[in-house]
């Protein structure tokens, strides 16, 4: 029973491809949750905001780039239970996005290609998410 008082978090991350077909991953900050560990970038659906507008909202904000809603594409998503929570995380491609990725919080970046996603260590919603990315590329 104490699984059904566990609430459900609706997180929307994107898989910003550039042009050399590599993936750009986000490492956890210090003083985060899971901090340390890599992930694909994204964030918390606010309230009234579909997982597209919290996409282009992040990316600008964590990351200094812009995108439109056409330019996401949905790939597939994340079911996972944590001990307080259960995440569900859809994960849109992007391929079209203007700016250079910048760190805005204090992560570090890295463009990574799909064969070696499993060399940085991810959060467990994450990892699932890797072979899709690999046979899309």
């Amino acid at each position: 029973m104490a699984d059904r008082q566990r609430s459900i978090l609706l997180v929307a991350a994107c898989a910003l491809i550039d042009a050399d077909g590599r993936i750009l991953l986000a490492q956890r900050p210090e003083g985060k949750n899971l901090a340390g560990l890599w992930e694909f970038p994204g964030g918390k659906v606010e309230p009234g905001e579909t997982p597209e507008e919290c996409l282009i909202r992040e990316l600008q904000e964590e990351l200094g780039i812009s995108t439109k809603i056409p330019c996401l594409a949905p790939l597939t998503f994340a079911s996972h239970s944590y001990e307080t929570f259960h995440l569900l995380m859809p994960l849109y491609v992007c391929r079209r996005f203007e700016g250079v990725a910048q760190g805005r919080e204090g992560q570090a970046l890295k463009w990574v290609r799909p064969r070696d996603l499993r060399d940085y260590p991810m959060p467990p919603a994450d990892e699932p998410l890797i072979p899709f990315l690999q046979d899309l590329l």
